[in-house]
């Protein structure tokens, strides 16, 4: 129990929480209706996980003291309080059965306390949905050549697939494009307020060299692009052969594509991109950590930076980040310069935080460091530098290899993938 307690006070989630509700209260006037919606989910949400954990430490509790303990502060404090917040109506009237009202709260109180694996559980169980519905299409797709002129009565079946199992809202995507566009970008700015501030601070206590910190976050926020990218095109050729079967009515194809992916985000895998930008940052020979930690510790950047950047992309037009590399000509339009900079200087050493863009105009500026002669990061920094940012999570023949062919990539593949130019 000491240690979940000690994990939830380590994790500040309770000051995340005040500080969430002081910035909505000051943008609450000049927020949009969607806008205040969504700042209002998402403190529930955090709400809900920090109730969740205390639900764990009481059950936790509860066990050390036996069967008796803890019964008369569960019976005088816990169930009032559950009969509250979970009574029933029938009829606009509350149930006058004070026993149902008893045993209502219990299963509540088992559902809070089980929360975190009915949310793994939840995650499983559409994973195998998914797989029944890659299943289901490939024999649609060996049955329907068998007859050129099926009857309309002879659709997929309702029950083939977890996408016809949702509804949705024609047309809703364009309908809240705009609304859905100005939270994402005022998003943006707050993951790079708060949890890049969170992440630089923790590996500020391995990392002593700032440079190589800023360079870390950097090629997370690239990778997490680029991952989340990847992910929501695979999503969108999913839904996209599921919904095609039994599509029918005025609006186009992609519309209803969109329109389903817009209301259903909550099934995107982001774990699975975060997995996969983990891997690629230890691969990647411009950045390194000490032997005793691994960038598992900035996941909760990650994870935010990958679902802000899926969701982007089903804005019309999306938005993405630009890509800076080392060396590059400064510009006062893309970039604000960091605070380690030589103002006089007209190169970029390196980035700190890339721009967002929309159609190649800059939405929200970046931040990059420039300084004299930065033309390649380690060339001016001497041998244990050079071997610093050579240095690789393995030394395996094969893996040194694959640096190798890294470098000369296709130009057709080299621009599919982040690759490290940054």
């Amino acid at each position: 129990m000491a240690d979940r307690l000690r994990s939830l006070v380590g994790a500040e989630s309770g000051r995340a929480l005040q500080e969430k509700l002081e910035r909505w209260y000051r943008d609450y006037e000049i927020n949009s209706c969607d806008q205040n919606l969504n700042r209002c989910c998402e403190i529930i949400e955090l709400n809900s996980e920090i109730q969740g954990q205390l639900f764990a430490i009481l059950y936790e509790t509860s066990q050390e003291g036996g069967h008796c303990a803890g019964v008369e502060t569960i019976k005088t404090r816990l169930l009032p309080w559950l009969r509250t917040c979970f009574s029933c109506t029938t009829s606009g009237k509350l149930f006058e059965n004070n026993l149902s009202l008893t045993q209502d709260s219990i299963e509540k109180e088992k559902q809070l306390l089980g929360l975190p694996s009915n949310l793994n559980f939840r995650l499983q169980e559409l994973e195998k949905e998914l797989t029944s519905t890659r299943i289901e299409l490939s024999r649609a797709k060996q049955l329907l050549p068998r007859s050129r002129s099926p009857s309309p009565r002879r659709g997929v079946s309702k029950s083939c697939s977890p996408l016809h199992l949702r509804s949705y809202s024609p047309g809703r995507a364009r309908r809240t494009n705009a609304s859905r566009r100005a939270f994402l970008v005022a998003r943006f700015g707050d993951i790079y307020a708060q949890e890049r501030l969170e992440a630089e601070t923790l590996l500020r206590k391995y990392i002593s060299d700032m440079e190589m910190v800023q360079r870390i976050i950097y090629a997370a926020a690239v990778e997490s692009f680029h991952a989340a990218k990847m992910a929501y095109r695979q999503f969108k050729i999913h839904v996209r052969e599921t919904l095609s079967i039994g599509h029918s009515g005025p609006e186009s194809l992609e519309d209803k594509v969109l329109d389903f992916i817009v209301q259903h985000e909550d099934l995107y895998g982001v774990q699975s991109s975060v997995n996969e930008v983990i891997r690629s940052m230890n691969i990647n020979p411009k950045i390194s950590l000490p032997p005793e930690i691994d960038f598992i510790v900035i996941s909760t950047l990650i994870r935010e930076l990958c679902c802000v950047a899926f969701s982007m992309q089903t804005l019309v037009p999306p938005l993405d980040i630009s890509v800076g590399i080392d060396g590059e000509l400064f510009s006062e339009n893309k970039y604000h310069r960091g605070v380690e900079s030589d103002f006089t200087a007209a190169l970029v050493a390196y980035h700190v935080w890339p721009a967002l863009m929309e159609n190649d105009v800059v939405i929200v500026k970046g931040r990059a460091v420039t300084k004299r002669g930065a033309l390649w990061p380690c060339r001016s920094r001497g041998k244990s530098r050079s071997r610093s940012c050579s240095r690789s999570r393995s030394t395996s023949p094969l893996l040194s290899r694959h640096l190798s062919r890294s470098r000369s990539l296709s130009p057709l593949r080299s621009g599919s993938s982040s690759k490290w130019t940054y």
